[in-house]
């Protein structure tokens, strides 16, 4: 697939394994991949899809838990 591929959020969802609603809720949240909004529609690039989860890779659930903190420390 191009990276400059357009998803829709179905397609999106199914790409990262997560329901549309759960790719929604991060949407709303400012916590997802970034999106176009061409009109009505919410489009994803496929590029962002996969940047947006390299950046959530971990090694160890110790690093998911720092990062989760350092998370919260910025959102105060």
């Amino acid at each position: 697939m191009d990276a400059t591929t357009f998803l829709t959020q179905n397609e999106a969802a199914e790409f990262l394994r997560l329901s549309p609603r759960t790719l929604e809720r991060h949407r709303v949240a400012g916590t997802g991949p970034r999106f176009v909004k061409a009109g009505r529609r919410v489009l994803y690039r496929h590029d962002e899809l996969d940047r947006w989860a390299a950046a959530r890779t971990f090694r160890s659930t110790s690093e998911v838990d720092a990062a989760a903190a350092a998370e919260s420390r910025d959102a105060t």
